[in-house]
């Protein structure tokens, strides 16, 4: 794990990463809040490229909760089994969408506390949903985020909740919203876990990573 990386060093980063991809994107395929969620709950243990090509079909006919609780739990296996854990999943994704009607009307809330509480639903979840559909900057913190955080020391810890809060606490303010989606597709495309590309990286001069590429 690195050093927390000074002031500076970070916003020179993320000045960086702004002046490559001003406007960074999820790449999970959503058309509403309520397909974003379900999108981000069966992207667990997942790719989001294999989620995206289970989620194009069932979400022409399934795009609310009331459309999806009537799909059924085995309507549902039939278009994500090819996803991993997709009978846990299913189970879970007709459980949220009866808690959605029941107790908000079918509408997905904006709260961190009421997303967690809904069936399938981590932290991590709920705070993609909150920066990608309500632009609240809350920072999901993956594998990618995990790695690179503690990699670069833009923002180390120990465990998810102690470099999620490094972010908030260490990137400058005008850098939180996009903050994670940069951090990921980083770590995704560039600062891989077992061969990170550090020739071609943007802050390669900036990275304190003892073990860069060639």
């Amino acid at each position: 794990m690195a050093a927390q990386l000074r002031y500076a060093t970070i916003r020179e980063i993320f000045t960086r990463f702004h002046a490559s991809e001003p406007e960074p994107k999820g790449e999970l395929e959503h058309v509403n809040a309520f397909t974003l969620l379900v999108a981000v709950a069966l992207s667990a243990q997942a790719t989001d490229v294999g989620v995206n090509k289970a989620t194009r079909r069932l979400f022409q006919i399934a795009d609310t909760p009331e459309k999806m609780l009537a799909l059924g739990e085995e309507g549902l296996i039939e278009h994500i089994k090819t996803i991993g854990l997709y009978r846990n999943k299913a189970k879970n994704v007709i459980k949220l969408c009866a808690k959605l009607i029941e107790e908000y009307g079918g509408q997905v809330p904006s709260s961190r506390a009421a997303l967690q509480a809904l069936p399938g639903v981590g932290r991590k979840t709920a705070n993609v949903v909150l920066n990608m559909w309500f632009h609240y900057p809350a920072q999901a913190v993956d594998t990618h985020i995990f790695r690179v955080g503690n990699r670069t020391g833009i923002a180390p810890g120990r465990d998810v909740i102690a470099v999620e809060r490094a972010i908030e606490d260490n990137i400058p303010v005008e850098f939180q919203q996009h903050a994670h989606h940069w951090l990921i597709l980083h770590g995704r495309y560039v600062c891989k876990a077992r061969k990170p590309a550090c020739g071609a990286c943007i802050i390669n001069d900036l990275c304190p990573f003892e073990d860069k590429t060639a």
